[in-house]
């Protein structure tokens, strides 16, 4: 087992592509989770997933596209219509604030589009740098480190980071990580977090990380 306590950063650097190039395998076709068919969509539906699962969220995004699937269309949307459609996720009634508020300011700043640059993304409601990510990395193509409950776990685990904090880690990763890999490399950590690498009872058993891994059973 190799003395993970005093890796330097470039052999943190070589175990992390060796980490990725083996969930690849696992994992091949890593994307997001959340049904859209536009920037503007995946904006909303990650809005909506914040303290609540992917799956409930895309329960009722259907309706919701359905009815406003532009910024445009919601920014016009009578709040008790998109309260109503989106009553079984967390938190609807400030979410319902949030997403029809962001679709204004996308209609009278952005031209109606999703904005690119991280700066502008997170002057919308709702949205923090975990979204920001999500967005620029899944609609975009833009390197962005996501770091969600399940990457924060897996991280630290890992042994890439001895942090909670998600907008620290992902400046600690980014030191670490190539760019070129920190979109896929963030949505593999989920999969495998949600799989594998469970917070209360993690799978080493069941683990192709074992021996790269310092938290191995």
């Amino acid at each position: 087992m190799p003395n993970f306590q005093s890796e330097t950063v470039e052999e943190k650097r070589n175990r992390a592509a060796t980490i990725y190039g083996l969930l690849s395998k696992e994992y091949p076709h890593v994307t997001t989770f959340l049904d859209h068919g536009s920037p503007f969509q995946l904006l909303i539906a990650v809005i909506l997933s914040a303290q609540c699962t992917d799956a409930r969220v895309n329960l009722v995004t259907p309706a919701l596209f359905g009815a406003f699937p532009t910024a445009e269309r919601l920014a016009e949307a009578d709040h008790d219509q998109v309260k109503g459609l989106i009553a079984s996720v967390n938190y609807c009634n400030a979410k319902t604030e949030h997403i029809i508020r962001t679709a204004q300011i996308l209609v009278t700043s952005f031209n109606g589009q999703v904005p690119v640059e991280m700066e502008s993304l997170l002057t919308l409601p709702g949205v923090g740098r975990k979204t920001a990510n999500v967005v620029r990395g899944q609609a975009f193509g833009l390197p962005g480190i996501t770091v969600d409950t399940h990457v924060n776990r897996l991280v630290n685990r890992l042994g890439f980071v001895n942090d909670r904090d998600p907008e620290r880690i992902e400046h600690q990763l980014g030191a670490i990580w190539q760019d070129s890999i920190w979109s896929d490399f963030s949505t593999q950590l989920i999969v495998h977090g949600r799989k594998i690498c469970d917070a209360r009872r993690p799978k080493c058993d069941e683990c192709l990380l074992n021996e790269l891994c310092p938290s191995a059973a």
